[in-house]
């Protein structure tokens, strides 16, 4: 017989798997037997069907699970065992067999209110204990869910979803149907397009072919002419030269003589002749294209537009996330370099400690420490600075619209250093750089250009009836966004230069931001505000009100702060960079 307290043994642990008769046979605590603990029973629980010692008797009648369980003591419990206490199923109710996604070997049979979740026992152990949870035992709490108000809710829910669900699949369907017969009618589009082009083409080279088959039936002709004249003229001087030989033989002086001035008349008129088809006027001809038309097909980007028309039902404006916003504080610009109020028209993040910002008032380039809230290198230009962007983590550039350049700066070991300088066809004011291109926007007239590294024009896009005075330039993979104060719009552009998208919500848009999730910060200069818009230029909405003629502004993803600068014709504030964190 084995002592209370002990592990049992293997031997008796698998024999123990026949159900017991002998009413004096000796019976254990199940929850402790299967732990390996070896105590004899104390009472019994009609609920869960395991016999308890007189621990798990007395925990089993306070634990709040478990504390409404029919419990029979010593003299009342049954004295065989009334199922395998190995069984992982027991005390459950026939239709909890629903395994744990956690625990696997567990099954659920218990509801935690608070978290809305369905648990196993190691879970209410583990994670919703009943001290910190309201945990309740599913068969004492789900009698009443046969046909109830919550069953009909649920099934109504559920039945509404999955028809919505089913439209959803019909309406894409619908929609991508549409689509696809819109691409094919495009296609055709473009052939009927390609084929007008062929035509006129067609056209034009016909007319010329005209104009060379005439100019070659012309030549005919004149050479015919030319023929039949010389030949004519040369058979009378040879039948003269004959005659004049044959008269002076047979000594005809009579007739020679005449025949002599005969030939001499003869020869004036034949001098006309050669004086008359010596002015025959005969040209070259050589093939000069129309320049122009290549010109027209090289310097175009596409054959046409593919425009696009949202076909989404009921489409809604992408919505701006609400941002909660915190000051926190403020970091002096002003050096013992500057003569001057500072007057930041630039800013551009170059690590989330490193801010770098033109101040056009002092001709300088400065380098913020944000974490130390200072000013730690400031480089003077010739010229007063305009826009700044990050080239690489190593270099800048800088416009200088009254120059017509742009000036590249280095950065090394925490200096600033001017490097080489690009000669551009203009004023040059706004400025960003994307993949080793830069984007600039000009004034008088208003365009932007897109240029390699070294100035290189890689396309320009004009600015007629989009821009008037682009100010601030901003740019991520697939878009070009653009700030135009006299406008009073920012508009989204691709790549190409196509117009995409525009707010047109603002009263006087300076510089701008791109955030990490696509939107862009834009200082209203005029309203004192600073504007989130969102990512398709549909909506926008205020984040920070109340400022002092805010200018420029830069966001940092890594620390979700943004900061911004003022314009304010006041040194108390324009000296200033403001900083505000996001949530």
């Amino acid at each position: 017989m084995a002592v209370p307290g002990k592990k049992a043994s293997k031997q008796f642990s698998s024999s123990r798997a026949s159900l017991a008769s002998d009413e004096d046979h000796q019976i254990y605590c199940q929850p402790c037997d299967e732990e390996g603990t070896r105590l004899p029973a104390h009472g019994y629980c009609t609920d869960c069907k395991e016999h308890l010692c007189k621990t798990c008797f007395t925990a089993h009648k306070k634990h709040r699970l478990s504390k409404h369980h029919k419990l029979l003591d010593a003299t009342s419990m049954p004295k065989v065992l009334q199922q395998p206490s190995t069984s992982i199923h027991t005390g459950l109710s026939d239709d909890l067999t629903t395994p744990c996604c956690k625990h696997s070997q567990e099954i659920i049979k218990f509801y935690c209110n608070d978290h809305k979740n369905l648990l196993c026992s190691v879970c209410v152990t583990l994670e919703h204990q009943p001290t910190s949870c309201k945990v309740d035992y599913i068969p004492d709490i789900s009698g009443y869910i046969i046909d109830s108000k919550e069953y009909q809710i649920i099934l109504k829910a559920l039945n509404t979803t999955f028809d919505h669900y089913q439209q959803m699949v019909e309406d894409a369907k619908e929609m991508t149907g549409k689509s696809n017969r819109s691409l094919k009618d495009a296609l055709e589009d473009i052939k009927k397009f390609r084929k007008e082009i062929n035509q006129r083409l067609d056209e034009l080279e016909r007319q010329v072919v005209h104009v060379v088959k005439v100019t070659e039936q012309e030549n005919n002709s004149n050479i015919t002419s030319v023929e039949t004249s010389c030949e004519e003229v040369t058979k009378s001087l040879k039948r003269s030269s004959e005659k004049i030989k044959q008269l002076n033989t047979s000594t005809q002086a009579n007739t020679l003589f005449m025949e002599l001035k005969i030939a001499e008349k003869m020869m004036e008129d034949v001098e006309k002749t050669a004086l008359h088809l010596s002015t025959y006027d005969v040209k070259e001809h050589n093939f000069q294209a129309n320049k122009t038309i290549l010109t027209k097909l090289i310097t175009e980007r596409s054959l046409g537009t593919l425009t696009q028309k949202t076909l989404n039902k009921e489409c809604q404006p992408i919505q701006i996330k609400t941002r909660q916003s915190s000051n926190e504080g403020k970091i002096c610009v002003k050096t013992s370099k500057d003569k001057y109020r500072c007057c930041i028209t630039g800013m551009t993040l170059l690590t989330p400690d490193l801010l770098i910002i033109t101040d056009c008032n002092n001709n300088a380039v400065k380098m913020v420490d944000t974490s130390s809230q200072s000013v730690s290198d400031q480089l003077q230009l010739d010229d007063e600075p305009w826009d700044i962007t990050t080239v690489t983590s190593t270099e800048l550039a800088v416009t200088l619209p009254d120059k017509q350049t742009i000036q590249f700066i280095s950065i090394s070991s925490n200096k600033l250093k001017k490097r080489h300088t690009v000669k551009v066809d203009g004023k040059c004011y706004g400025i960003s750089c994307y993949q080793g291109k830069l984007v600039v926007s000009f004034n008088n007239p208003a365009k932007l250009q897109i240029l390699d590294m070294n100035g290189t024009i890689l396309s320009t896009i004009d600015g007629k009836n989009i821009f008037k005075h682009p100010l601030s330039i901003t740019s991520n993979r697939s878009s070009i966004y653009v700030s135009d104060w006299a406008m009073k719009t920012v508009t989204k552009l691709n790549w190409q230069g196509d117009v995409v998208g525009s707010y047109r919500g603002m009263s006087y848009p300076t510089r701008m931001s791109l955030s990490d999730d696509g939107n862009i910060f834009v200082c209203d200069w005029e309203r004192n505000v600073i504007e989130e818009i969102s990512e398709d230029c549909s909506t926008g909405k205020v984040v920070l009100e109340n400022l002092n003629n805010p200018y420029t502004v830069c966001w940092c993803g890594e620390t979700k702060k943004l900061y911004y600068s003022c314009r304010s014709l006041n040194e108390k504030i324009d000296n200033f960079l403001y900083i505000n964190e996001m949530s």
